[in-house]
């Protein structure tokens, strides 16, 4: 492997409170600073063109492709491209076709064996829902415990479980969406729970057919948000690596090449040992657009996730020697989700060729103990939107996003004391989809004869679905005096929020881990009017 050359930051990217030690590899790892900027990076000296982007003769006989991830005529506060330099352009290779995943290719190309295998092991749908046959409108409020790991949703990839275990792509779980990606025109929201590999490190390594799968996948729909809630996640993409913590983010925009593997992590958020748990998370998809830092306006200058926090990769490509046992020389598998579904096809050499980048279309990742969060410090609890980490544009109405990316860290609470601490009984114009990513979250606490809302679970309540603390929390919190200040640092929970309506996937409403008497949390709730008064 080649090293990166620039002057990225060397930092350790440890994860939220709780999580522990990371590999070697993160140690190492450089990153650029700063949100939307403009960076240049070279993992080669003197490979980036001085002066122009896409000269006759580019430096060291590299091929410059550009990646654009708005049109050309955008406004240039939005427009968004990347100028990569590569040591072979990604039209090489695609005289290999891409068929449909979950098929076996046949009378194809793709009809050997080992291709066969590969398409029948990856769902034909990500997420295994059909929009069109498995997504059904319910206004109804659902909760769900922790994903488990499991293939129940992709019949294809069963057989290839038992083999090698569950990778990202095979472990995704759609839960609920809005709109068509064909129209660019909506939202999508997963679960993922994995226990493998999408490309194994290991050179000598061979899998099925006497050929290692080294699988990477990119995404024509949108721009992915994906929210590690068990073991450290490993990503590589085209600009290079970064890895991300339980208690970090990352986000992956629209066309980017990555993987995802599971780092080597020595212990786990939860305090186990990481190495005999399966990575979980959470993922956000939005159709039209990117993710955006939020207007901070009466707040000032300051607050919230500040620009100078995001990370970005620095250069990085994988070996280029003549022995037949590099990385970049070995074919590897392309996947491909456009409009929903997945494509794959055989590439004859490796998507991480790039040498050297200049541009400020690029992944990144951010740590969430570094949000500023804002909060009252007279009386009453403030709207969710003061936690707002990122956000979509897209709304149906002028300051309506499309989707918004909240959390509910650690933070000194309201001190008057006649302050309800817990967000209030709420409607909302706004789809509310909300996850725990560790310990509990003060308006819904996990019950101890199992249930609640518990790290690694999920809920929801739909545009104009009644909602708000559980009938415990609230007795609890009105007898609470309220009468000195309280930091709350006993977890930390994260809301997607959107003005789509979504419908609900069949995995969704018959999943084991749905808990479908949810809404009697409520029915403890009295009737107090009028109080008698002594």
């Amino acid at each position: 492997m080649t090293e990166s050359t620039n002057s990225g930051t060397t930092i350790n990217t440890k994860g939220s409170s709780g999580s522990g030690s990371s590999s070697n590899e993160e140690e190492e790892l450089k990153y650029h600073h700063g949100f939307g900027n403009h960076f240049e990076s070279e993992a080669h000296p003197n490979a980036l063109p001085i002066g122009r982007n896409n000269p006759r003769l580019v430096p060291h006989g590299l091929y410059a492709e550009q990646l654009s991830g708005t049109a050309f005529t955008a406004p240039r506060e939005e427009n968004r491209r990347t100028w990569l330099y590569r040591t072979r352009p990604s039209a090489n290779g695609t005289s290999h076709r891409f068929y449909p995943c979950g098929s076996s290719g046949s009378g194809s190309d793709a009809a050997d064996s080992y291709m066969s295998g590969v398409l029948s092991s990856l769902p034909e749908i990500f997420g295994g829902a059909d929009w069109t046959s498995d997504m059904k409108l319910d206004p109804n409020p659902m909760r769900w415990g922790a994903t488990p790991l499991s293939s129940d949703n992709h019949d294809n990839a069963a057989a290839h479980e038992e083999r090698s275990g569950i990778n990202f792509l095979q472990g995704v779980r759609t839960l609920l969406g809005s709109g068509d990606p064909t129209c660019k025109a909506g939202i999508g929201i997963y679960v993922y729970a994995c226990n493998a590999d999408m490309s194994s490190n290991n050179d000598d390594g061979e899998g099925e057919g006497g050929k290692q799968t080294r699988m990477h996948l990119y995404n024509s729909d949108g721009d992915f948000l994906i929210v590690p809630q068990q073991r450290t996640l490993a990503i590589q993409t085209e600009m290079g690596k970064m890895i991300v913590a339980p208690g970090e983010i990352c986000v992956v925009p629209r066309g980017v090449v990555f993987t995802v593997n599971i780092a080597p992590s020595v212990r786990d958020s939860n305090g186990d040992n990481g190495e005999e748990l399966f990575a979980r998370g959470y993922m956000l998809e939005i159709f039209r657009g990117h993710f955006q830092l939020p207007e901070l306006g009466p707040i000032g200058s300051n607050g919230l996730a500040n620009a100078r926090d995001f990370r970005h990769p620095v250069a990085y490509y994988d070996s280029i020697s003549s022995s037949d046992n590099n990385a970049n020389n070995k074919t590897c598998i392309i996947v491909n989700k456009f409009g929903q579904t997945l494509f794959a096809r055989s590439n004859p050499h490796s998507p991480y060729n790039v040498v050297a980048w200049h541009g400020n279309y690029l992944p990144y990742k951010y740590d969430l103990r570094n949000f500023c969060a804002m909060n009252s410090v007279t009386y009453d609890h403030p709207d969710p939107s003061i936690y707002t980490v990122l956000t979509a544009k897209g709304g149906d109405e002028e300051g309506t996003a499309l989707a918004d990316f909240v959390i509910f860290p650690p933070r000194v609470m309201a001190t008057d004391e006649n302050t309800f601490r817990p967000p209030w009984f709420h409607r909302n114009v706004m789809t509310e989809f909300m996850g725990l990513i560790y310990g509990e979250y003060d308006a819904k606490k996990a019950s101890s004869e199992g249930g609640g809302f518990v790290p690694g679970g999920a809920s929801l309540h739909s545009i104009m679905t009644p909602h708000g603390p559980d009938a415990a929390s609230y007795v609890a919190n009105v007898e609470n005096p309220c009468d000195k200040p309280a930091k709350f640092v006993g977890g930390l929970a994260f809301m997607f929020e959107s003005s789509a309506m979504c419908k609900v996937s069949r995995y969704a409403l018959e999943c084991e881990q749905r808990e479908v008497e949810y809404a009697r949390c409520w029915d403890g709730l009295e009737e107090n009017f009028p109080m008698m008064t002594v």
